[in-house]
């Protein structure tokens, strides 16, 4: 074991509660959600930012001894990196998001130039027993997730945000919506069902007025997918839904042909059941065609309304409610339509809040 003081901490690492002083030890499990600490090899002058636990962002420069997770991104505007199969210290690794995911980089987005090339120093221990001076590797994860976790929503109603791709406008719209609903008097909880550890997006739902938040690193994962995304929606919708709220907002992040596993939730009939009103967040009109085509075709769910830049203005708008037979409704000009869009689908629902 060795000691070392951390410059910075991911946001990824959260559950873990970690300290600036931690004990260091060489071998290194690979495994999704191990948390290492690592030595930043360059400066960058786009995408250099890290959050931190408590959702401010830091600017990482070169020599910062950073805390992070292992894990993997499949993102199409982003970086897309894989999981290492071995690790010992002194190899390099990349930061390959805003929260903390450390990784080897398949794939980098011209537009943020190459991810943070990172030293490996090791893994970072936890020492869960009082007394105990035997540590054991960091996990993220605090416990394990059931192979089917019950659902149980009570009867409140859900409105679930989902995009074309990533950067469609899902929180933009998910925000909206909390604000407006809030300022008619009712009680919002919000959640993120996919993508990978960040928790800029449920933050800004709490600044909206949203209650309660959660996001799926709660649950111990970096990254969901197709294995684990179900069943982080419905433990995480379960626990809001306890405590009673008017209304659930859940944003599935990334987008409909993603890799972090949304089809897996549309494909649950119980939890897609559970979506009393369906927002479409779609960058441009085709998009929005698509989005609508296999929201009905393969999932058999009709949105409630189509947002994001598509509806920029009257001549996306237009086609949409044209040739979709679907309202559509810009998130930032005229958020007050989008919320009474969804209200009336809440106020039409058995047992819906009639928001005032």
């Amino acid at each position: 074991m060795r000691k070392v003081i951390l410059d910075k901490i991911g946001s990824v690492t959260r559950t873990c509660g970690l300290k600036r002083e931690v004990q260091l030890a060489r071998e290194i499990p690979c495994e999704e959600g191990v948390v290492v600490a690592v030595r930043v090899l360059q400066d960058k002058t786009t995408y250099n930012q890290l959050e931190l636990p408590t959702g401010r962002m830091a600017k990482v420069k070169r020599g910062d001894v950073v805390a992070g997770a292992l894990g993997h991104r499949k993102a199409l505007f982003g970086y897309s990196g894989h999981l290492p199969t071995a690790l010992a210290p002194g190899d390099h690794v990349n930061l390959l998001n805003l929260g903390g995911v450390l990784g080897h980089c398949d794939s980098v987005n011209p537009d943020l130039g190459r991810p943070f090339d990172c030293e490996v120093l090791g893994v970072v221990l936890e020492f869960p027993f009082l007394g105990e001076r035997i540590g054991r590797p960091a996990r993220i994860a605090r416990e394990p997730l059931a192979e089917r976790p019950p659902l149980t929503t009570h009867g409140v109603p859900v409105i679930a945000l989902v995009g074309t791709c990533m950067n469609a406008g899902k929180t933009a719209a998910a925000c909206a919506i909390v604000r407006e609903l809030t300022h008619r008097g009712l009680t919002l909880d919000a959640f993120k069902a996919t993508g990978v550890s960040l928790r800029r997006d449920i933050l800004a739902m709490e600044d909206d007025g949203a209650r309660t938040t959660a996001l799926f690193t709660d649950l111990g994962i970096v990254a969901t997918t197709r294995a684990n995304a179900d069943r982080v929606t419905r433990v995480l919708l379960s626990r809001l839904a306890a405590g009673r709220p008017d209304a659930i907002v859940v944003e599935l992040g990334d987008g409909l042909l993603g890799a972090y596993g949304v089809d897996a939730i549309l494909e649950d009939r119980e939890l897609a059941g559970s979506f009393t009103a369906i927002v479409l967040a779609a960058n441009d009109p085709v998009a929005a065609w698509g989005g609508v085509r296999l929201l009905r075709e393969r999932y058999g769910l009709e949105p409630v309304a189509v947002t994001g830049p598509a509806t920029d203005n009257a001549v996306g708008t237009e086609m949409i409610e044209r040739d979709l037979g679907v309202p559509a409704a810009n998130a930032r000009t005229d958020p007050a339509r989008l919320a009474e869009l969804v209200a009336a689908r809440l106020a039409a629902a058995p047992g819906g809040p009639e928001a005032g």
